[in-house]
């Protein structure tokens, strides 16, 4: 892969002008090998793994990060969904496993780890039960952990007991860590369709097909992309501004498959995928709302906005996909309402409704994302909430996600503090009438027939 002069001082203007970065590189590791009699044995084998494996991530991509100038936010490990790779323990055993993984995680520097998960999209074992039931404990009592568990597909249907279940943990989940905002319920995706390479948190999770270790890299790039559109003139149409996202994407994604394939090769692992999402954060000009304005909206929310973000969307997969052979996991473009300063001031303009939200996760990457809500809150409206975001990747073919925060004691208008990447978001307003007797129903909600689509 050679470089001409220009784009490398192009590279050099997005570094310091623009927020270009490199949002994280994730090792993936198989922990399907590490079951064994006991659960202390068990917890030795899972650490022995993860320090064999990950004890040189943080130092080769620091390296990486010195030798080509371009910064490396995050450094992450995801496993292998746990509930399926270290079966037959009860709520307290995974609590202990969660405690071990995240004390690795500290020892190696490492800024999250994923795959405390479980995939109950058709049905639960008593193993996925017990995850589910130890996920107050586990994310209460950790910091680095972060879980995720699927409960719909397109080909299963939508497991209703377990979006209730989960509707009811995100609850006691935020309570237990009520002192901190709720911030538990921050590190908790409920997935339709998720993604066996999804390097990004708090969804990640090492798929069974995938090789037993592998680095895949998620890049960023809102501001670079803003910058872009800025610099067109301002009677550009359409065309143009598809046109301007397309080769600001490819350049984007040029930067992180350079640096997956240099981490990969210095930690003797394949190279598996680039996530070309973009991931707004909480820096001026680094929004994705802020894009979508720059595309005439007025402010992210007004009528048009969903249109806007599937042409950002469909325009970053089409550069992306130009500059690499192995495009995977989300990419698209997130828009999590926490992380980005664009979608926090529409929100608070009265621009940007929840329902609004819903709407643009149907062209989005991922779904209802970093949501804070009142503390009062129920289950049965949050499960109501999932059930709604999961029917539309179940129908859409596409993967769905909610990260949704029931903030203990928050009101709608306030707003809510969880610190660093997370951010802070206001507490927005959630639908008053009442999703109890649906939420309580129970059962599977048929998947959809795959003809007759329209």
């Amino acid at each position: 892969m050679s470089y001409t002069e220009s784009e490398v001082l192009e590279t050099i203007r997005m570094v310091e002008t623009e927020h270009l970065d490199i949002r994280t590189v994730t090792l993936g590791v198989h922990l399907d090998d590490c079951r064994a009699d006991t659960l202390s044995a068990t917890k030795t084998r899972v650490r022995d793994k993860l320090l064999r494996h990950a004890s040189r991530l943080v130092p080769v991509v620091h390296g990486i990060e010195r030798e080509i100038g371009i910064p490396i936010v995050n450094k992450r490990i995801a496993v292998t969904p746990i509930a399926h790779a270290l079966p037959g323990f009860d709520k307290d055993g995974y609590v202990e496993i969660a405690v071990e993984l995240d004390e690795v995680a500290e020892e190696l520097g490492i800024d999250f780890l994923g795959g405390y998960s479980a995939l109950v999209h058709k049905g639960m074992t008593p193993s996925a039960q017990a995850l589910i039931d130890s996920l107050p404990d586990a994310l209460s009592q950790t910091n680095r952990v972060c879980a995720s568990v699927a409960v719909a597909s397109t080909k299963a249907g939508i497991n209703m007991d377990a979006v209730y279940r989960m509707g009811c943990t995100i609850k006691h989940v935020a309570e237990r860590t009520a002192d901190r905002s709720g911030i538990g319920a921050a590190k908790l995706v409920v997935f339709c369709n998720p993604v066996d390479d999804n390097p990004f948190m708090a969804g990640a999770f090492h798929g069974f097909g995938e090789p037993d270790a592998v680095i895949n890299v998620g890049v960023s790039g809102p501001g670079v992309v803003l910058s872009a559109l800025e610099r067109l003139e301002k009677r550009a149409d359409f065309g143009m501004i598809a046109e301007t996202i397309k080769r600001t994407a490819f350049k984007i994604t040029r930067v992180g498959e350079l640096v997956g394939r240099k981490t990969a090769a210095a930690l003797g692992v394949p190279f598996g995928i680039v996530d070309l999402s973009l991931a707004p954060t909480n820096a001026m000009g680094d929004s994705v709302a802020q894009i979508l304005e720059a595309m005439g909206l007025e402010r992210c929310g007004a009528h048009g906005t969903t249109a806007a973000l599937a042409l950002l969307n469909d325009a970053v997969k089409k550069g992306g996909a130009m500059a690499t052979s192995y495009p995977g996991g989300l990419s698209g473009a997130f828009i999590p309402v926490s992380e980005d300063n664009g979608m926090i001031a529409a929100v608070e303009a009265g621009a940007l409704s929840l329902a609004k939200l819903e709407a643009m996760t149907c062209v989005c990457s991922v779904g209802l994302d970093m949501i804070a809500v009142p503390g009062e809150t129920t289950a049965e409206t949050l499960a109501g909430l999932i059930a709604d975001e999961m029917a539309i990747g179940m129908m859409n073919k596409k993967t769905t996600a909610v990260r949704v925060i029931p903030v203990p004691g928050a009101v709608a208008g306030q707003m809510a503090e969880f610190g660093g990447l997370l951010g802070r978001a206001p507490v927005m307003e959630i639908n008053r009438f009442s999703s109890a007797e649906f939420a309580r129903r129970g059962g599977r909600i048929p998947a959809p027939i795959q003809s007759l689509m329209n």
